[in-house]
């Protein structure tokens, strides 16, 4: 970066900050997170406490910066008159946090004229918090990471998810059985943040998913790309809810190909994004 950008450095610190204040909130309502509703199916759940996670964080931007515009999982949106777009999952992972699984994480996002420029993602069980800011590389408490440079797909440890949708997850499960021969392993976390900031972090060599919200990729991909990782969907672009894939570079294209040849892009019509978010299906996380 050319010159110092103190509104950068604000929003960056700020982002942290909420995170935090969000993963604390988590860890103290666990036990009793409240009511349970579902959302699009009988199996995607959501609680109290991921709405009071959301509301913290949205509460707190408002107060901070009024003119940013804010897009959140539980409903937040606000268009704003900054350029500055807050993107929040206040609970990703709102399954395992439910059976007590520790796979789960706050995740924030802050894009400027739509590219993002800040990744937060708070994982509170694992006490760890990964964070980015565009171009100068990504972190893991403080400390810096990199992405693996494994090279071999044979030998790759690759992380995947699945829809809440009984129709996309027969598709996914299909593309599925063809990937799983061709990699050492699959790994699924059940949060696609994490998967994410895994593949930043080295714990994972590649991932790849389908049908994500903004929300859920936004921060993630960009800690992964700052971590030296390759982002993108299935034709190389960025990722997108159609499809979402992280890498090590030089596993990226073999990846890719392995992905296209088991059918994955005539498998999965483009998402239907919400209203309130269609306008972000594809998050600019590259340079």
């Amino acid at each position: 970066m050319g010159t110092h950008d103190a509104e950068l450095d604000e929003v960056a610190t700020l982002a942290r900050h909420l995170a935090a204040a969000a993963a604390t909130l988590l860890l103290e309502r666990q036990a009793s997170p409240g009511t349970l509703g579902t959302k699009t199916s009988l199996t995607d759940l959501v609680s109290e406490v991921d709405r009071a996670s959301e509301q913290l964080i949205v509460d707190a931007v408002r107060q901070a910066r009024p003119g940013d515009g804010i897009v959140g999982e539980e409903g937040a949106a606000h268009d704003g008159t900054s350029g500055w777009r807050w993107v929040i999952d206040p609970l990703d992972g709102t399954i395992n946090y439910l059976y007590g699984l520790p796979s789960y994480a706050v995740s924030i996002a802050v894009e400027r004229h739509g590219r993002a420029e800040v990744g937060v993602v708070a994982q509170p069980a694992h006490r760890e918090t990964f964070s980015a800011i565009r171009g100068q590389g990504a972190t893991c408490e403080g400390v810096p990471i990199t992405a693996s440079a494994h090279d071999d797909l044979a030998t790759a440890l690759v992380g995947t998810g699945f829809s809440y949708e009984a129709d996309r997850r027969s598709v996914q499960a299909a593309l599925l059985a063809r990937v799983l021969p061709a990699v050492r392993d699959i790994r699924r976390a059940g949060a696609a943040s994490v998967d994410l900031c895994w593949v930043a972090c080295g714990r994972l060599d590649g991932y790849y998913e389908h049908g994500l919200q903004p929300w859920d990729f936004a921060a993630g991909a960009l800690i992964a790309t700052e971590a030296g990782a390759r982002t993108g969907d299935l034709d190389g672009a960025t990722p997108s809810g159609d499809f979402t894939m992280a890498a090590a570079p030089a596993l990226f294209e073999s990846l890719r190909q392995l992905l296209v040849d088991a059918g994955a892009r005539a498998s999965f019509a483009p998402t239907v994004m919400p209203a309130a978010s269609q306008d972000h299906q594809s998050l600019s996380t590259g340079g």
